[in-house]
């Protein structure tokens, strides 16, 4: 009997030293906010603080005025990834027209950080079908420049929703923001009309700090989120 013993002990032990880590059992998050900064951003700021989380900005030229908020963020130890200047998509015109928006803001990141940054997100995500009527196939060459170029281009694999209208109830953003994936990457806005996506931001924050998630900048991860290029 002790000999059975032994060798079922033996046989768990060596099942414990050789089991595969899964990739189920890593679980990170990461909070991204496009379009900002707005007057909405100092709030987020706060709350990001109060939960001692870090989140990944990806920003425009579109409000001058807040532009100081980039700087705030980055010294506050969040991530900044430039999203467009104009955050219009007559952009995609062609590779020219693109790089020149992303040069443009590229421009305001280094006036407000001292440095430049690789981190993109495309208007629309990289799976937009908007380019389309602006240039045929643009999506799938600028995706392959800006890598070559040794930039990283991200999307997202949950949605907030709190861009399917002006205003979004924050119940609905809670519920639309929750997950169980190992890795979350989560888009939101910070724009001026965002004010319920600020409302939202602690329970989103507690749901995923409840759920043993740890909270990251896309600036410090091998973790890419990459939608299918539909032109």
């Amino acid at each position: 009997m002790k000999k059975i013993n032994i060798a079922i002990a033996f046989m768990l032990l060596i099942s414990l030293v050789y089991s595969p880590v899964h990739a189920d059992e890593v679980k990170e998050v990461y909070l991204t906010f496009d379009d900002g900064p707005s007057h909405n951003t100092p709030q987020v700021l706060d709350i990001l603080d109060k939960y001692n989380v870090k989140a990944t900005f990806f920003v425009t030229g579109e409000n001058a005025r807040y532009q100081s908020y980039i700087r705030t963020a980055y010294l506050k130890g969040h991530a900044i990834g430039a999203h467009s200047y104009t955050h219009k998509y007559s952009i995609y015109q062609s590779e020219e027209t693109y790089f020149e928006d992303l040069g443009n803001i590229e421009k305001i990141i280094k006036e407000q950080t001292g440095r430049t940054s690789k981190l993109i997100r495309f208007p629309g995500g990289s799976s937009n079908t908007v380019s389309r009527h602006y240039s045929q196939g643009i999506m799938a060459k600028v995706a392959q420049v800006v890598e070559k170029k040794g930039y990283k281009y991200y999307d997202w694999n949950i949605s907030s929703n709190d861009a399917t209208r002006r205003s979004v109830n924050p119940a609905r953003i809670i519920e639309s923001s929750k997950s169980r994936l190992p890795r979350v990457c989560i888009l939101m806005h910070d724009t001026a009309t965002k004010t319920t996506t600020v409302q939202a931001l602690p329970a989103i924050i507690e749901y995923y700090q409840a759920n043993g998630y740890t909270f990251k900048t896309l600036e410090h991860t091998d973790f890419v989120s990459h939608q299918c290029i539909n032109n």
